[in-house]
């Protein structure tokens, strides 16, 4: 290129920024200012958008927790828990007093029991050497407390206990209670009443007469089931008792009593039979037996005090009034009933022609009771004085 067309082109060239510097300055400024402005607008507005959410949203946190809608309303503040347990604790109270006996003396070792008319937990404790207790923690109002003891008879106070109180109630009085003890049997040991019935089955009238349904000791330990039966048993086998039998065999042979039997040897075997089979019957029945089921001593239990009158009345009343195994008089059933089971046995094997049905029955039972009624009244005045080994 020649210097010509380079200044030239120089020339055209500074020419031309002369020419284009204003042309840019009138052509380019107004666009490029434009989005200039707009670009800073968009980076002032990005740059200050968290800041102002920020504060825009701090106000309006406490007005969606705020239960009734309103805005810039602060929130009351709730009572806390603790708050309301020490309310509660010092409403509770205290109950406290002591337990003495009649003349004034602590009582230790009682229990003591304490129950609130609200709903909550009685409370037990024993009272102390000095006869004291206290209660703590304890809810307003009406209050009840037990006190027991062994020997003593339960006390029962009623109060009424208000909020925050300490109640010293006055002192609590036990009285000593009444033991009433119901004695069934005799208090006798088991030693005793076995060497009572040895001498009971020893007792006879003049060293011979077995005499073994009588006591001459009111307070006697009572017969077992198990004496009853073998008193029956000895003194139906007592050979004193088999020679009466035989006796009274011989009187209705002499006197032709029931003449169905006939006489002779075979006649006097019959009477006989009859006669230990009525004596047995009845002593079984009604001095074993029964006596058993019911629970009735078959002694007659002698009485040797008072008036004549009165003992004799006491004698010939015993068949029909016994001593139960209990020590409580008590209707005779036993001796009543047996001698009528006695008397309708004996209809089955006395003669046909001797039978009369109940009558026969009580005929023989009315005999059995007016023989017991004498026997009595022989052992109440006279018999007593010829028996050895008395009790």
């Amino acid at each position: 290129m020649s210097a010509a067309s380079q200044e030239s082109k120089t020339q055209s060239g500074c020419t031309s920024r002369v020419n284009l510097v204003p042309t840019a300055g009138r052509n380019l400024s107004t666009p490029m200012i434009s989005r200039f402005a707009r670009v800073a607008t968009l980076l002032f507005c990005f740059a200050h958008l968290n800041s102002f959410s920020s504060v825009a949203a701090g106000p309006s946190q406490q007005p969606q927790d705020n239960s009734s809608g309103q805005t810039n309303v602060p929130r009351v503040p709730e009572p806390s828990p603790t708050g309301e347990a020490q309310a509660r604790q010092k409403s509770f109270g205290t109950v406290s007093g002591s337990v003495e006996d009649q003349n004034g003396n602590a009582v230790a070792g009682t229990s003591v029991q304490i129950r609130c008319a609200q709903e909550c937990a009685s409370q037990e404790m024993q009272s102390d050497e000095d006869g004291r207790f206290d209660f703590y923690h304890v809810a307003p109002g009406p209050f009840q407390l037990t006190v027991t003891g062994e020997g003593f008879v339960t006390q029962t106070i009623s109060n009424t206990l208000r909020p925050g109180e300490d109640c010293v109630v006055p002192p609590i009085t036990m009285s000593l209670a009444m033991v009433v003890t119901e004695v069934r049997v005799s208090p006798l040991s088991e030693e005793i009443a076995q060497e009572e019935f040895k001498e009971l089955e020893q007792q006879r009238v003049l060293g011979i007469v077995p005499n073994f349904y009588v006591s001459y000791f009111g307070e006697a330990a009572p017969l077992t089931p198990k004496r009853k039966f073998g008193l029956a048993l000895k003194a139906s086998t007592d050979p004193v008792t088999i020679a009466a039998v035989a006796s009274i065999a011989g009187i209705d042979q002499a006197t032709n009593r029931f003449s169905g039997y006939g006489q002779g040897a075979q006649g006097y075997a019959k009477r006989y039979g009859a006669s230990y089979a009525n004596f047995a019957s009845g002593l079984w029945i009604g001095g074993a037996v029964l006596p058993s089921i019911l629970k009735q001593d078959p002694r007659y239990f002698y009485k040797g005090s008072g008036t004549n009158r009165s003992r004799f009345l006491y004698a010939v009343s015993r068949p029909f009034i016994c001593k139960g195994d209990n020590q409580r008089r008590q209707p005779n059933y036993s001796s009543i009933f047996g001698d009528l089971a006695a008397g309708g046995l004996s209809n089955l094997y006395i003669p046909e022609r001797d039978r009369h049905g109940a009558r026969l029955t009580f005929e023989n039972a009315g005999i059995a009771l007016g023989t017991s009624m004498v026997i009595n009244v022989l052992q109440e005045f006279v018999l007593h004085r010829l028996t050895s080994s008395r009790q």
